[in-house]
Formats: C-alpha cells, structure tokens, sequence
C-alpha cells in the first residue's frame, strides 16, 4: 500500500512539473515575436507621395507608391532594408 501511494504521489509531481515546463516554454516562445526583427527601412520620396499598399515575397518588400510624376512600385531587400529596383506600372520596364 506504501509503494502505490509513493507512486502516485510521485506521478502527480511530475505532471504537475511538465505542466509547468510546457507552459513556460510556450511563454518564452510566444515572446519572441516571429525570430528575427525587420531592418529599419527608409524611401525618400518627393514632396506630395504616399505609400498606397505594400507586399512581401521571397525576401522582399514591393512599396506601391503614388508620387506626383506617376506611380511606382519599389523593391526593398527584407535582410537590408534598402531598395533594390523600381518599376513604373504600365511600362513594364525597370528604371533601376
């Protein structure tokens, strides 16, 4: 009879220990946000321009952007934070 009320007096420890671990790992992780935090990024843009919409994909950011010579989408590089291209719609044709 002792034998089996040390075992479950032993048993009731351990989930109550592993509870506590999954919930403090499942904290700590929650935490972190995603990994890894973006650059700080910048466009100089003229006077009067407005970032309309952006979009993400393989490691880039496209930046719709009405100025008032037209729109244009720029590309950002995700790991720098610097633009790397520009397209004007409608032409089809990369400025840089």
């Amino acid at each position: 009879m002792r034998a089996l009320k040390f075992l479950v007096v032993t048993m009731g420890v351990l989930i109550v220990a592993g509870t506590v671990a999954l919930v403090v790992l499942l904290v700590q992780r929650a935490g972190r946000g995603g990994g890894s935090s973006l650059p700080p990024m910048s466009l100089e843009l003229p006077a009067g321009s407005r970032i309309v919409g952006i979009a993400g994909a393989e490691g880039r950011f496209a930046v719709l952007v009405q100025r008032p010579d037209g729109d244009r989408i720029v590309f950002l590089d995700a790991r720098t934070g610097r633009p790397v291209g520009e397209v004007i719609p409608g032409a089809g044709v990369p400025v840089r």
